[in-house]
């Protein structure tokens, strides 16, 4: 069992000290975790600066296998929140660092951080998903350096109405840019916590990556509490199966690992 997305007191947004996070999965009998603090440049609001003492976090993981190795491994990833006009930043970061995992998500749509909710002021809600695709596929389409996509259809989660398109078309053209270059996807089982009843992302985008010829699908809960380590990685699991994967991957050093769905 492995949690490949959880925060700690090196992300902005976390006060978990990265001890009780690791003691958590422990207790939850998992093989490997990774950490995956928040960078997200220019994030529009300024009152959370979304950066990472970088030294510090990677003396910190190796103080945490060093006591804690011959229980769990801890692997250290971060997790970037892309913006089309922010993409040489990153460039920038992969040329001095390198990491074993990386989370490309996007929280910020037309300079507007999806949490505040501006996204969807003055516009009808598919307009505004159009945005947040259409953004993300730029992104994807102009970067490279990083390992999946994190729940892909987190837009949903700030607002959601049934019956709105969810426009596969150009989530299609993001697989056709992924796949071929060896990158994945995750279910983030953080859904439950918002009260979606789901996983991120939908079944349908999950299916549709794995239709397209997709094998590289990592679960992670999106922890930021020590509570939630582990959360729903059964049911997710489970999901794939359904779906018809064989396999749920890791990484080390940047590369996947792959482990049977048994």
């Amino acid at each position: 069992m492995y949690d490949f997305h959880m925060h700690s007191t090196f992300s902005a947004d976390c006060k978990a000290p990265m001890e009780d996070m690791v003691q958590a999965g422990i207790e939850q009998q998992l093989k490997k975790i990774c950490f995956t603090e928040h960078i997200d440049y220019e994030y529009p609001d300024t009152s959370i600066i979304f950066d990472v003492d970088l030294d510090q976090y990677e003396n910190e993981i190796r103080n945490m296998n060093d006591r804690f190795g011959s229980q769990i491994q801890v692997l250290r990833g971060i997790e970037i929140g892309v913006q089309p006009h922010i993409l040489d930043q990153y460039r920038q970061l992969f040329k001095e660092r390198s990491f074993d995992f990386t989370i490309c998500s996007m929280h910020t749509t037309d300079r507007k951080d999806l949490h505040s909710g501006r996204l969807f002021e003055g516009v009808k809600l598919d307009e505004a998903y159009e945005k947040y695709y259409g953004e993300l596929y730029e992104c994807v389409k102009n970067f490279e350096e990083f390992s999946i996509l994190g729940h892909l259809d987190l837009v949903t989660r700030y607002k959601y109405e049934k019956g709105v398109y969810h426009y596969l078309d150009i989530i299609e053209e993001i697989f056709k840019t992924i796949i071929p270059r060896g990158q994945g996807i995750e279910i983030n089982t953080s859904g439950y916590k918002y009260n979606m009843e789901r996983l991120l992302p939908s079944k349908n985008i999950l299916q549709l990556y794995y239709d397209m010829g997709g094998e590289i699908v990592t679960i992670g809960s999106d922890a930021h509490k020590p509570e939630r380590v582990g959360d729903r990685i059964d049911e997710a699991r489970e999901l794939l199966k359904d779906i018809g994967f064989r396999y749920v991957s890791t990484f080390e050093k940047g590369e996947p690992d792959f482990h049977k769905l048994t």
